[in-house]
């Protein structure tokens, strides 16, 4: 997987310089067709596509509902909460997947002819992340007959027994790792429970319940339930804008199955099919849907959807999802904006205290920095850790830990990983050598979340470097960009550039192309204080091409040297109604 350098804190900066690894076919391209421009063909094969049914991004060759464990038993108690004119409670999370998990729940629902369904997101500041005891006692007052847990819920152990204590049936939609012990919902639908035979393990949260509700509408159009209401069949791909924005922000891998679901979605935002929200978000966010990638959704939708869940209350971002007026939509979208903005000046100062903290153990550890990284300041903002271990693990590439105040005696940390250490694995390791060390934890291999005691800090953070050192050998702290090896000059144009576009969606575990060449500097100029503009002219040619490098001037203040080697992607670049070819510097070294 190729590393993603974050603009603001770049790589090279600190002493831990990328090296370009060019790619290998993981397997021979031979089922692939031979119409496939030959570029796509080796960057198909060096991700390991063996044959082109795997690119078939058209809904049939979706997954079947039926593979999925749980889905059966979800479905007959929704089907019967629906006609019986229950009131469903959907229970969701603070993030983006949980976001439109709520809006694609609450949304069908009602499109599905059901009387009453709400939704209740915990404030992560107030109740913390799940179903615990204290939201089902808020949940309880709403009076529901039935809680459908969305992106969360399997570790919801004492949560579903309240809501059981209740007379409350639960049903629990989740895709997050499991614990030791699983809550006595109804049902469990979630793809990575042991056993379960559903082949897509990366499916996101949103893409659950998505499935779940798929299967509903399947079961309710053979009760004849729609035609004896009256109500029209709902089309369930009116709901993949969201799928795909929930799949892309949750960081997931894409493979075949959610690229499916990405591409579906895309198509009907740039299609202009979409919910008033998205668009909404994505023109505060200066892009246009028409021409709408998944990285749009990463990079732009995804953290002003956020915003909310980490400053604020989710329910702005799911009320923005769920909206149907364009004008409210964005009235609401404004909001996320600001909110985001908000969020970015508390990252950067967080950030900066980081660095400094960084500096001094450096310094103190005599160039010997730990593996695996804590860090904790008692005035760090809880809903703002998670973006800050990203950006010291991008600079410093080792798994990071930022830690926040929780409940008073109480801390909460946020991981981030590397690949090759799969960091929720790791934390169920220093549990179990430190019985009582960590009060809670959860996650995936890439992000997890925990809580310990503030006295605890400093024995958990040499615990968490000693096992992380077990796992990780140092070259796994060497960080790489991965390249698709080196294009001719004559293959620098604007046609690759949209064919390998259309190739997609790309997005973790299927990453986008970057290929790397070496270059002679024509022109060079310094834009926004912060990026260089470039012309460059591939060695061996006397081709000339555009090329941008954002935040790169930090790594050369001065000037660049005439001759670079340089990992980029081709890129379609509008500029005044015009459109050309340019690279997008990705690393750039002195040649």
């Amino acid at each position: 997987m190729r590393v993603t350098f974050v603009p603001d804190m770049p790589t090279l900066a600190t002493g831990h310089n990328p090296r370009i690894v060019r790619r290998e076919a993981v397997v021979a391209p031979e089922g692939l067709s031979p119409g496939l421009h030959p570029v796509l063909r080796r960057v198909y094969a060096a991700r390991a596509v063996q044959d082109s049914r795997e690119l078939d991004r058209s809904l049939p060759s979706l997954l079947p509902p039926e593979r999925m464990g749980g889905v059966a038993d979800a479905v007959e108690r929704l089907a019967a909460a629906v006609q019986a004119g229950e009131p469903i409670l959907i229970v969701g999370d603070f993030d983006a997947d949980g976001a439109t998990s709520c809006a694609v729940a609450v949304l069908a629902l009602r499109a599905m002819g059901c009387a009453t369904v709400d939704y209740l997101v915990p404030n992560r500041f107030e109740f913390g992340y799940g179903l615990t005891p204290e939201i089902v006692a808020l949940a309880v007052q709403r009076r529901p007959g039935l809680i459908v847990t969305v992106d969360n819920g399997v570790s919801s152990v004492a949560g579903v027994a309240a809501a059981k204590d209740a007379g409350i049936d639960v049903i629990v939609t989740d895709h997050h790792l499991p614990g030791p012990e699983l809550p006595a919902a109804l049902a469990i639908v979630n793809p990575n429970l042991p056993g379960d035979a559903f082949p897509s393990k990366a499916t996101a949260g949103v893409g659950v319940i998505f499935y779940v509700l798929l299967a509903l509408r399947t079961r309710l159009r053979e009760l004849g339930w729609f035609g004896r209401r009256g109500l029209p069949e709902p089309n369930m791909a009116e709901y993949l804008d969201l799928v795909a924005l929930g799949t892309v922000a949750d960081v997931v891998p894409l493979d075949a199955n959610n690229r499916i679901l990405v591409y579906q979605g895309l198509a009907r935002i740039r299609a202009g099919r979409c919910r008033p929200g998205i668009t909404a978000l994505l023109q505060v966010a200066g892009r246009n849907p028409q021409r709408v990638v998944a990285t749009d959704m990463g990079f732009a939708v995804g953290p002003r959807l956020n915003a909310a869940g980490r400053l604020d209350d989710m329910s702005l971002g799911i009320e923005c999802l769920l909206a149907d007026e364009p004008d409210v939509a964005a009235r609401l979208a404004e909001d996320l904006d600001r909110l985001n903005r908000e969020r970015r000046g508390i990252e950067d100062a967080m950030k900066e205290q980081a660095l400094a903290m960084l500096d001094e153990l450096h310094l103190a550890a005599n160039g010997d920095m730990p593996w695996g990284l804590c860090l904790y300041d008692e005035g760090w903002h809880q809903g703002v850790i998670g973006i800050l271990a990203s950006r010291i693990k991008e600079r410093y590439h080792r798994p990071v830990i930022a830690f926040a105040p929780g409940n008073p005696g109480e801390i909460k940390g946020s991981a981030r990983s590397i690949p090759g250490l799969h960091v929720r694995d790791v934390l169920d390791e220093v549990a179990a050598r430190h019985p009582g060390l960590l009060a809670k934890f959860g996650g995936h291999a890439m992000a997890a979340g925990m809580t310990l005691s503030a006295d605890r800090f400093e024995a958990f953070r040499e615990a968490f470097d000693t096992v992380v050192r077990t796992h990780l050998t140092a070259d796994d702290l060497q960080a790489v960009v991965h390249s698709d090896g080196e294009l001719d000059a004559d293959e620098l144009n604007l046609d690759l550039a949209r064919t390998l576009a259309d190739g997609g969606p790309w997005g973790q575990a299927f990453p986008e192309p970057v290929f790397d060449g070496r270059f002679e500097i024509l022109s060079q100029r310094i834009v926004g204080e912060r990026h260089w503009k470039l012309v460059l002219r591939p060695a061996n040619s006397d081709h000339a091409v555009d090329a941008i490098a954002f935040h790169q001037v930090q790594n050369f203040p001065d000037a660049l040297p005439r001759r670079l080697r340089a990992a980029y992607r081709l890129e379609a670049n509008e500029f005044r109604g015009n459109v050309n070819l340019q690279l997008r510097i990705e690393h750039m070294e002195p040649a």
